[in-house]
């Protein structure tokens, strides 16, 4: 016998390649089923530092573009990427300095120009400044994503 009801549907394999996004990403597809389960809770509980948002808010964006790449697959990437997401939104960044690269779980992507990237791991959040990196978080933050963004920011002030 089954659990799925037409109240209880079964729950959403992630690991399954039909549900994963690939290649360039909008944004927007977080917000569909099955994504939006994850996505929306991560976005929704996540509070970043008030003090860290401040300083990120002084930084200000300009030059800066990010290249965010995942699985959606991936535990990590359903964990800290809604969370980056909720920080660019605090921060005004915009969207169209934002590229996301959806890859299956070999870590590879239909998208040229991948592999010089060098993913190995997943999400990996690459930031550059003039169209030259400057700094990645990888996996997870060493303390929290916004002070790892404050610190690759800061570091590489001049």
């Amino acid at each position: 016998m089954s659990d799925q009801t037409p109240g209880n549907p079964a729950p959403v394999s992630y690991s399954e390649p039909s549900t994963w996004l690939l290649g360039y990403i909008d944004p927007v597809q977080f917000l569909k089923a099955p994504h939006s389960e994850w996505f929306e809770k991560g976005y929704d509980l996540y509070q970043p530092d008030q003090e860290i948002l401040k300083k990120l808010l002084q930084y200000g964006n300009e030059n800066l573009s990010i290249k965010i790449v995942m699985g959606t697959w991936c535990p990590d990437s359903r964990r800290e990427v809604p969370r980056f997401q909720k920080l660019l939104d605090l921060c005004n960044f915009p969207k169209d300095e934002v590229t996301y690269i959806g890859v299956d779980n070999t870590k590879n992507a239909p998208v040229g120009e991948y592999d010089n990237l060098g993913i190995e791991r997943v999400p990996t959040f690459i930031f550059m400044i003039n169209k030259i990196e400057t700094g990645r978080i990888i996996e997870n933050p060493s303390t929290s994503l916004e002070q790892d963004m404050l610190n690759i920011l800061t570091r590489n002030d001049k």
